[in-house]
């Protein structure tokens, strides 16, 4: 990677998405998540911020070659009061289309200190390999 390259990988805002464009589907305030993705021989790994969400309110699927994700974000206990806020609370909705490289059926997914990890295997006839010498 160059180093122009590398100036033009730079972090997005947060980005709401805009009511009428057809995605959310539940009133509220829906998100964009941020995703890093990661590609080596195997697999394609995405990684997404979800802060305070919780794993069960995280719902993951693919459809002819869709993969949607899906969470939402409980709203704070009535008991607290806000001092100071950042962010609306509302959820995250993000759409990736998958080609014929990706082995739909080995996708997995890891949360971890709401981070969400999504492994997508690439096909097999996708893969390099190496041909030995005789």
């Amino acid at each position: 990677m160059t180093d122009k390259d590398k100036r033009e990988l730079q972090v997005a805002e947060k980005q709401a998405i805009a009511q009428g464009d057809g995605e959310p589907t539940r009133e509220g305030c829906m998100w964009v998540p941020q995703v890093d993705i990661f590609e080596n021989e195997e697999a394609i790994t995405l990684r997404t911020d979800l802060p305070g969400v919780k794993r069960e309110h995280v719902h993951i699927d693919v459809h002819e070659g869709m993969l949607s994700l899906s969470a939402t974000l409980d709203a704070y206990p009535e008991t607290w009061q806000s001092v100071y806020r950042e962010y609306e609370i509302g959820g995250y909705s993000r759409r990736f289309s998958l080609g014929d490289r990706i082995d739909q059926g080995k996708i997995t997914a890891d949360m971890q200190n709401g981070v969400l990890t999504l492994v997508l295997p690439k096909a097999e006839e996708h893969k390099p390999r190496r041909i030995e010498i005789r």
